[in-house]
């Protein structure tokens, strides 16, 4: 199922991913940020189990902001999962 995610205190504005029992993929981030780094978290997530992207990315924190998108990935796989 596919899923959209609005974050909070990060650059991009909105993660969109698909999620299949546990699994995620087809993860996009939207609305800015490093390009760099939005290129890479997708292509190092695609396939891994919530549980994995939560012991990996969960509590990145970027500058003084207090999370990342890393972090609003983590947190977006997690409620989506709960859902």
């Amino acid at each position: 199922m596919k899923y959209s995610f609005e974050t909070e205190n990060t650059c991009s504005k909105i993660i969109e991913f698909t999620l299949e029992g546990n699994v995620i993929t087809n993860v996009k981030f939207l609305g800015g940020g490093c390009p760099g780094n939005l290129q890479a978290l997708p292509k190092l997530v695609e396939g891994m189990t919530v549980e994995e992207i939560q012991k990996k990315l969960s509590g990145i924190i970027c500058g003084k902001r207090g999370t990342s998108c890393a972090d609003q990935l983590a947190k977006a796989v997690k409620k989506a999962y709960e859902k």
